[in-house]
């Protein structure tokens, strides 16, 4: 697959991670929409080599149907999201509390 030079498309538009996204406190969810914010400025090679994120595969689940590779990220000081990728986009899937939660050890 060749990946897209240009910045990031964001798709947010999932059920879960909406009410997940939406239901933290001001302080977390703040970080998370300026995290959210950062990645859309940033290209695919970018977020690749990008520490502060840590765009991650999740090899100890297996991904839901129709998606070949699940990703976690960090999106603000302990929360962690899973997305996978689509062409240019960034799909978001979920946002749980801790590491373990998205790696699926809890």
């Amino acid at each position: 697959m060749i990946k897209p030079k240009g910045p990031i498309r964001l798709d947010l538009n999932n059920p879960v991670f909406e009410e997940q996204l939406l239901t933290p406190q001001k302080i977390e969810r703040h970080a998370a929409l300026d995290t959210l914010n950062r990645i859309r400025q940033l290209t695919w090679n970018q977020l690749d080599h990008n520490l502060g994120i840590k765009w991650e595969k999740i090899t100890s689940i297996k991904p839901p149907a129709g998606i070949d590779t699940v990703y976690f990220l960090r999106i603000s000081r302990s929360p962690r999201a899973t997305a996978h990728r689509e062409g240019e986009y960034m799909r978001l899937l979920t946002i749980a509390p801790d590491h373990d939660a998205t790696d699926g050890r809890k």
